[in-house]
């Protein structure tokens, strides 16, 4: 069913048809805009409660700025659904995170309009500071800069530094602080405590009135705006007295709070930012999922909440296909909570993702020993780095494409003192229609280069639970690694007892002749379908699970080469320095011949899609194999004849 924008969005094709609007018209644009997203995310999914919680920010924006001559920067990308369909994407929105679609996220590939690519949170004050200096350089004083950021994103230290750094260029910067206090969980920490001062505080708040009278005259005044201002900044700074500003302090002009789905305040209040040179802060108060109810009201849930009726707000449920393999981070989740109801050592430590990563059933069970540290891998890391000098065993969840943002404090803080942190890498693999920002890609090639660390990736859940149960006991002096996809594996048995896994150990899943298939992780599961099928048709590869990249199984992999001449390695990670590239090294290393045949992450990114379409695409899912195996044993057959 065609699903039909209003009649003043319809005509909307990018913001130069919006901006031919009169004011008046724009809490029009704005409703329709909102209804827009909800009809089409409520039958396609994808990201929700966020840019519906920006719709009126998002038209203001657009209509006030000249885009894209002036460039707006959207921190992380889940609120930009609206800054997508007004930016000549409507026509295609429905195609939104769907395989050959549009990215979820602005993308620089796609659109002029989108003038960073985002993905991972807390970037946009940087990249739009670089914009700004760029313009200061070039001689471009009128070009406008917005980073808009949320208070979630607001809490990385790479915000901080962009913050500590702009402060003392005379550039033109606005950051607009969108302040809902969420980000996919609700957000942790002082700054959420400051934020929420500063909102609230009577004084504060009348001196802000104050301010913003005498703003409403600073575009009377012309060329003489900024003697104006400075006036405003003088009666600022005396109010700040009595409360301290941290915007202030780091030499940004700050404005608000004010209310962010006040479509008329907003276009008013920026036309006047306009107008004041040097690098501001607007701080704006939105609620996350505005305009539908249940999104207002559960808004982790509704962050994503995949299809849903729009009338009844009912989120749609899979058919009943009988019980339903766990997902792996749910497995970590109830694992974690078994294993610390036994060792008093185990805390648990994520970066803002506990119901992402399912560190919150920690969370909810022993509040004391679980830890959401907001968003900041770095922190993450090095703080789990200072609980396991003083003989703690942390768990440090952090999905695989986030990991990338700690690595220096991983190398540094962790490996370089052989300290005992379990890494547990959610989403490692392609992670499906969040696409390149997101897809693990990399993990099992960056960690299997640093000295002291285990690297180790689990076949299914059953083996995630005996690999966490393994990682977290005395015996291991060093930091662990353990990676595993988003989604379902193989039903399991919660009543079996934890087996522990010797560190380097890999398994035989079946033995065969001529052609031996290694596996690593999740992989190993199309390996068997690929057996079994291949079975059929006559051929019988041996199966391998070598459970661990770092240290490999020497023993085994001794056994290989001296039985196969023909070798394939699967593995859902980057080819390039992976899995298959440490087998490779190990039979030169040990003066073995083979040939050996790689499965893998190709080496360029992979764009988004659900993950069986990237599997194939990927050529390492159990079509991929058995095509492997039968140009493999095909070549042997041709050899002979000849």
């Amino acid at each position: 069913m065609e699903i039909k924008p209003g009649k003043l969005l319809e005509k909307i094709n990018y913001p130069k048809d919006l901006r031919k609007l009169k004011e008046k018209d724009l809490q029009q644009v704005v409703d329709e805009l909102r209804q827009y997203i909800i009809d089409i995310v409520s039958v396609n999914g994808g990201h929700f409660g966020a840019s519906l919680g920006v719709v009126e920010l998002t038209v203001a924006l657009h209509y006030v700025f000249n885009t894209p001559a002036d460039q707006l920067v959207w921190d992380v990308g889940h609120q930009a659904y609206g800054h997508k369909i007004l930016t000549g994407r409507r026509e295609v929105f429905h195609t939104n995170r769907i395989y050959k679609g549009i990215s979820g996220f602005p993308k620089r590939s796609e659109s002029e309009y989108d003038t960073f690519g985002v993905g991972h949170s807390s970037t946009s004050i940087s990249a739009a500071l670089g914009m700004a200096v760029a313009s200061r350089l070039k001689g471009d004083k009128d070009k406008q800069h917005i980073a808009v950021i949320g208070d979630g994103a607001m809490t990385a230290g790479m915000a901080f530094e962009a913050l500590n750094h702009a402060g003392v260029e005379n550039s033109n910067l606005l950051v607009i602080l969108n302040d809902n206090c969420m980000s996919i969980d609700p957000n942790v920490g002082a700054l959420k405590a400051y934020l929420t001062d500063l909102t609230t505080s009577p004084g504060y708040n009348k001196m802000k009135d104050d301010v913003w009278k005498l703003l409403g005259k600073v575009s009377k005044f012309g060329p003489d705006a900024r003697s104006v201002v400075q006036k405003v900044e003088g009666a600022m700074k005396s109010a700040l007295l009595k409360q301290s500003n941290l915007f202030e302090s780091l030499r940004f002009r700050y404005f608000g709070p004010i209310d962010g789905h006040d479509i008329h305040r907003l276009v008013k209040v920026m036309n006047d930012l306009k107008n004041i040179p040097g690098p501001k802060i607007l701080h704006c108060l939105t609620v996350k999922g505005k305009g539908f109810a249940n999104a207002e009201k559960y808004q982790t849930k509704w962050h994503a909440p995949g299809l849903f009726d729009k009338i009844t707000g009912e989120i749609h449920k899979p058919k009943d296909n009988g019980p339903q393999p766990p997902k792996y981070q749910d497995v970590f989740g109830n694992t974690i909570v078994e294993l610390a109801e036994k060792n008093p050592k185990i805390v648990g430590i994520t970066p803002a993702m506990p119901s992402g990563c399912s560190l919150n059933i920690m969370m909810k069970a022993m509040p004391d020993r679980a830890f959401d540290v907001g968003i900041a891998e770095q922190h993450a890391v090095t703080f789990s780095a200072g609980l396991a000098t003083q003989g703690m065993v942390p768990f440090c969840n952090i999905y695989s494409a986030f990991m990338q943002r700690g690595y220096d404090q991983v190398i540094h803080d962790v490996a370089l003192q052989k300290l005992h942190v379990v890494f547990c890498l959610d989403r490692g693999g392609l992670a499906g229609a969040d696409g390149p920002t997101h897809h693990g890609a990399f993990d099992l090639a960056y960690f299997r280069c640093i000295p002291n660390m285990i690297v180790s990736a689990p076949m299914n859940e059953e083996e995630l639970r005996n690999l966490m149960y393994t990682a977290q006991l005395d015996e291991i002096k060093q930091p662990f690694s353990i990676r595993y996809p988003r989604g379902n594996g193989v039903l399991i048995d919660w009543k079996t007892p934890f087996k522990k896994i010797e560190t380097g150990k890999g398994r035989m899943i079946r033995d065969g002749e001529e052609i031996a298939i290694l596996t690593i992780g999740h992989p190993g599961n199309f390996a068997v379908k690929a057996c079994s099928d291949l079975a059929l048709e006559g051929f019988f590869p041996a199966h391998y699970d070598m459970r661990f990249v770092k240290p490999l199984d020497a023993e085994l992999l001794h056994d290989v080469f001296n039985r196969f001449k023909k070798v394939i390695t699967v593995e859902d990670g980057c080819i390039m320095g992976g899995f298959g590239s440490a087998v490779a090294e190990w039979m030169l290393d040990n003066n073995y011949s083979a040939s050996i045949t790689r499965l893998g992450i190709p080496d360029h990114f992979i764009e988004h899609g659900e993950q069986k379409e990237l599997y194939n695409e990927c050529h390492f899912d159990a079509e991929a194999i058995k095509n492997a195996v039968r140009q493999s044993v095909g070549e042997t057959i041709e050899t002979v004849l000849v």
